[in-house]
């Protein structure tokens, strides 16, 4: 039966027990909207049809997060940017209730990520938005945490997994940006004249291992087999650990990098990489590339080489799925229409 309560506050709070069911309480601005609560709740059951949402409503997303990142992401991601992701969403939606987390609300969320700053530019007023892309891997984030709620932890949703009901941005038209040989040639020799000495073999191992920034940072000897011409990478983007070629050229530079007291190959921090790279792509001259591009650029040299297959330059890159690879198929056709005659 159904119990109702005014509280201090003026609000009515209903309370129903039946047996069998779970105790369940909902507070309402007036007494009616408490007792039309209530009738949909005893119908439901009389009728074998109720779906109790009180986990959902009882939680807040930042237990739920909590929870998420204990007993499901710790076993399921292995690389780090998914804890960053969460963080944002835990920023805006950590004292909501699970079950209020509705698709308007979820909406307004995308479109004002949109209009924020990147947090990678210091002055937040000239800064570009974050993109789209970014904003998508968030939103896929939340889904993918609601819907272990739901079947995982047994967390009925009252609209069941809001984020789908919403348009999510589109992905940002992929870099084409490469470097002319002499645009090359200038950036090498600008990072050869940077106080920085891990500048130059970061750069020339990017080009070389076509490793991502993150990965190539996190390297250690320990991971590094000269002798079999293998770098295993424990933690990438995607979460697979993977093992990467190394060319002749990756091999000699990782011999002439020296080895200090510590374990990693290239004692530099990401933050201060990306300074010393922007002090050299102005002191060559070079407009309009990121560090990310390097990356393009190598898989772009092993493509155009001709001799390897979309399943070899997937091992060479890491990329998971071969849609990703889709851009660099051209690169190969020209090649092998030049052996065509």
């Amino acid at each position: 039966m159904a119990v109702f309560e005014q509280r201090e506050s003026g609000w009515w709070q209903a309370k129903i027990r039946r047996k069998g069911f779970p105790s369940q309480s909902k507070t309402f601005r007036t007494k009616l909207e408490a007792q039309v609560w209530a009738r949909g709740i005893d119908s439901g059951i009389d009728k074998g049809t109720h779906v109790s949402t009180a986990a959902a409503e009882n939680t807040l997303f930042k237990e739920l997060a909590a929870r998420f990142s204990t007993e499901f992401a710790a076993f399921h991601y292995r690389g780090m940017g998914w804890k960053h992701k969460l963080a944002h969403l835990v920023d805006r939606f950590g004292n909501h209730s699970v079950a209020s987390l509705t698709a308007d609300k979820i909406a307004l969320y995308r479109d004002q990520r949109l209009t924020d700053p990147d947090p990678r530019f210091s002055d937040a007023k000239k800064a570009p938005r974050i993109s789209g892309a970014t904003v998508k891997t968030e939103l896929d984030l939340l889904s993918k945490v609601l819907d272990v709620a739901s079947k995982e932890f047994r967390m009925t949703l009252p609209t069941g997994n809001a984020v789908a009901l919403i348009r999510k941005p589109a992905n940002n038209p992929s870099r084409e940006r490469r470097l002319t040989a002499e645009e090359f040639d200038k950036l090498v020799a600008a990072c050869d004249r940077s106080t920085n000495r891990w500048l130059k073999p970061a750069l020339l191992l990017s080009v070389e291992t076509a490793m991502r920034q993150g990965e190539l940072l996190a390297l250690n000897w320990d991971n590094v087999n000269l002798e079999k011409r293998i770098a295993f990478l424990k933690v990438t983007k995607n979460g697979d650990a993977r093992a990467v070629p190394l060319s002749g050229r990756a091999i000699e530079l990782l011999q002439s990098i020296p080895r200090s007291d510590g374990n990693r190959v290239l004692l530099v921090q990401k933050q201060g990489l990306h300074s010393v790279f922007k002090t050299a792509c102005k002191r060559a001259k070079i407009e309009d590339f990121t560090w990310h591009d390097l990356r393009h650029e190598s898989i772009s040299r092993y493509a155009e080489r001709g001799d390897f297959s979309i399943l070899e330059l997937a091992s060479i890159s890491g990329h998971k799925t071969l849609q990703m690879l889709k851009k660099y198929t051209h690169l190969q056709a020209e090649k092998l229409a030049a052996k065509m005659g």
